[in-house]
């Protein structure tokens, strides 16, 4: 049996959001399921609160009760008094060094994991999800990325000649985004009435962009791209549906009084238009709440940041796979062809804004159709065990074994 510990970012320290948390997850119950033995280490963002990290943690440790993984948090926070700079809360470093070293992988989520912690771990693997944003901020020196044995990426172009990005000199392995099929069932609800998504909106992020020599800063926030389609919702027969961390309704968010009226004027623009806006705390603050919006909803819509689409990544989102194995057919933003997923057979790609609305059109002529494409595709494509059995013995060097008699 083998031990792997997963090292991650930004789970625990955004408990109201169980979309990350979900996306770890499908990873610990897949190795879990291979037989693994799993840990979960990760880093607490620095507070002078101590009611505010320990709420965090018990947050975080309810949460790998629930599934199982109880008692395997490796729980840390940066202390320039420590000799080595961490330290943990909740198990000693005696522990953690213990597992680390005894771990046959460390997973690696955190792309700016601090290096002495890394270097307690005997074999190392990177999984890369943001496609042609992490390659870029490496190249460019915005991060510093320490070595790893193993390179994975959700990107397909990634480290490719279609690739629009550098690969940074390193060998990428493609991974798909796992999902527990169990853990996602098949739920058909023909009286559904919204396509939905959940999504960060207004995060400060730009990106460099070269093209004819000159260089000019993109907006590569969620909020940038779905307003190009603000119009889709009058195109449609079906309600679109936003759940977003908006600040405008949040007493905490006046301390950022620019950023909450600016979100007031977004959701007053979307309402106008014909969107329907959630706030995402109340929808998806937690695993079992997010799991029941997606599985309530008629299909997903969804927008992809605009570097996903300049770099034609070929990107498929962990979010958009959680309503493909629901059986819940998907409308999503081109960011390249890719390889092996269909179009118009539970999930349609668009360009455009007539497009997006063909593609609402095909799915309401055989909604039943739909759902069961969708689910086929996370069956075939994105199964957590065949997925992971593949990139563990990627990253510990062995052959594979046949999922029959492993």
């Amino acid at each position: 049996m083998s031990t792997v510990v997963l090292s991650l970012y930004n789970g625990a320290n955004f408990p109201g959001g169980g979309g990350r948390f979900w996306v770890y997850m499908q990873f610990a119950q897949g190795l879990r399921r291979l037989g693994c033995q799993v840990y979960w280490l990760e880093q607490l963002r620095p507070s002078s609160d101590s009611a505010e990290e320990a709420q965090l943690c018990a947050t975080v440790r309810e949460r790998m009760q629930r599934f199982g993984l109880d008692g395997t948090t490796l729980l840390y926070a940066a202390d320039p008094r420590s000799v080595d700079g961490v330290r943990f809360v909740g198990c000693t470093e005696s522990r953690a060094r213990a597992v680390l070293r005894g771990a046959d992988l460390l997973l690696n989520f955190h792309y700016a994991i601090d290096r002495r912690l890394l270097g307690w771990a005997r074999r190392t693997a990177l999984v890369d999800l943001d496609p042609g944003l992490l390659q870029q901020w490496m190249a460019t020196g915005q991060l510093a990325v320490p070595r790893h044995d193993r390179y994975f990426t959700t990107g397909e172009t990634v480290g490719t000649p279609e690739a629009r990005f550098p690969s940074c000199g390193l060998s990428w392995k493609h991974i798909r985004p796992p999902v527990c099929l169990d853990l996602w069932p098949v739920a058909y609800t023909p009286d559904a009435e919204s396509f939905t998504t959940l999504s960060r909106w207004s995060t400060a992020s730009w990106l460099k962009v070269r093209e004819n020599g000159y260089t000019t800063l993109l907006d590569n926030t969620k909020r940038a791209a779905f307003l190009e389609y603000v119009d889709l919702p009058r195109q449609v027969a079906r309600p679109l549906e936003l759940a977003l961390h908006l600040l405008d309704r949040d007493p905490a968010g006046q301390a950022r009084r620019k950023r909450a009226e600016q979100d007031a004027a977004d959701r007053a623009h979307l309402e106008r238009h014909g969107w329907r806006v959630r706030d995402s705390r109340e929808v998806a603050g937690c695993p079992d709440s997010l799991r029941s919006y997606v599985q309530t909803s008629r299909g997903e819509f969804s927008c992809a940041k605009p570097s996903s689409v300049e770099f034609r990544n070929a990107w498929v989102s962990a979010r958009s796979v959680w309503y493909l194995a629901s059986g819940k057919p998907i409308v999503v933003q081109d960011t390249g062809p890719s390889n092996y997923l269909p179009d118009s057979e539970g999930i349609f790609r668009f360009s455009s804004v007539p497009q997006a609305a063909a593609a609402f059109d095909a799915i309401e002529s055989d909604y039943q159709r739909q759902c069961d494409a969708a689910r086929a595709l996370a069956e075939k494509y994105f199964d957590a065990e065949r997925v992971i059995e593949g990139a563990l013995n990627a990253a510990l060097g062995r052959a594979a074994v046949s999922m029959a008699t492993a």
